[in-house]
């Protein structure tokens, strides 16, 4: 993938803000026009209304929603001229009527959370131009929005990799909530990691639920927050001999969980998102690891900057290399993971980022 470059601007005081490392590009305005004709003043002596329009599943998802947020409120923390908020959406009906709203309040910039939010941001940005915008999970629809993307078919790739080498059955399932490219390229990314497993151990581990080759194909609850869907499918697929099942579906994969903890330990999950361990800890003791997404980190560093009046703008995109995406720790199945097997992620950890591995999911950012 190539490396996304920023440039920052003269008067931003050498503010260093993209995720680990990368330096985003920002505007030079030290204050930005808001709804109707009003406006917000970026000051860091006046308060700075950081504005958030979530995807389905409300703040507490224990997945995207809740990791946007929480960058929100970091930043927040940090800058008590910060101020945040945030409306829900229940349907994809409410999406452009919620950033309307937001555009309506004045606020200094509006976070849109979720790839599916794209058209409606686009469209919002579009007709209200001096109006900032930043949404994760999307690139940049216009000079006026900030994208935010996470390459996760690394951090797939990894858990793929290590489910392979962790099953006892030989099969591994995975499942998405919708088959769109922020949810398929971690299930590409899994699936690349079992076939490269298999290539180089001369092993046969089967992936249920997903395959690459195969776009339009595939296992989906079509909801993030149904978790009896969830609980549904996770079931079939151990039943089909899985022992380990990646879920890709927000809080709807909290039933993959409530599967591994019905089955006495002999299932275990590989969460998304975030920590499962820390978002979903009832389930820990099921959870071998998560591919994470630094969300938290990416909206954080996007709303301190905004709030400096050094609005980010082009695209941000997490990888391996700057810790946009990664493995979270093995906690209580950490003396279980072979200490070969750890050694061997840490090696194709290092050979994607390098080059030397090549991953091939359609849905990576550019």
């Amino acid at each position: 993938m190539k490396a996304v470059k920023f440039a920052v601007i003269v008067g931003a005081s050498a503010l260093v803000l993209a995720a680990c490392g990368s330096k985003p590009t920002t505007s030079s305005s030290s204050s930005t026009s808001g709804a109707a004709g009003g406006s917000a003043t970026t000051s860091s002596s006046k308060a700075f209304t950081a504005c958030m329009v979530l995807d389905t599943g409300g703040v507490d998802d224990r997945s995207f929603n809740q990791s946007s947020y929480a960058g929100l409120t970091t930043a927040a923390t940090a800058n008590p001229a910060i101020k945040p908020s945030y409306v829900s959406s229940n349907s994809q009906n409410d999406y452009a009527p919620n950033l309307t709203a937001e555009v309506n309040k004045g606020c200094s910039t509006i976070i849109a959370v979720g790839g599916l939010m794209g058209d409606a941001v686009k469209a919002a940005a579009a007709a209200n131009p001096n109006q900032h915008f930043a949404e994760v999970d999307a690139s940049s629809s216009g000079a006026n929005v900030y994208g935010m993307e996470y390459n996760t078919a690394q951090g797939g790739f990894l858990g793929g990799y290590l489910a392979a080498g962790m099953t006892k059955t030989g099969k591994v399932g995975t499942w998405g909530g919708l088959n769109i490219p922020p949810v398929t390229i971690y299930m590409d990314g899994f699936y690349e990691g079992v076939q490269y497993y298999n290539r180089t151990k001369g092993k046969n581990v089967q992936v249920l639920g997903w395959n690459e080759s195969n776009q339009k194909g595939g296992t989906f609850s079509q909801s993030f927050t149904d978790q009896n869907k969830g609980k549904t499918i996770s079931a079939a697929q151990v039943q089909q001999g899985a022992d380990i099942v990646f879920p890709v579906a927000g809080g709807a994969g909290l039933g993959a969980g409530a599967v591994a903890q019905s089955s006495g330990g002999k299932v275990m999950v590989i969460w998304v998102d975030t920590d499962g361990c820390e978002s979903a800890a009832q389930y820990c003791p099921y959870f071998l690891t998560s591919v994470t997404k630094g969300i938290t980190d990416s909206v954080d560093k996007y709303v301190t900057a905004a709030a400096s009046g050094a609005f980010p703008t082009g695209n941000y995109i997490g990888t391996l290399q700057n810790g946009g995406t990664g493995l979270a720790p093995f906690h209580t199945f950490d003396s279980k993971v072979p200490a070969t097997l750890k050694s061997e992620l840490d090696q194709v950890k290092a050979d994607i980022i390098s080059g030397k591995i090549t991953i091939t999911s359609p849905s990576q950012p550019k």
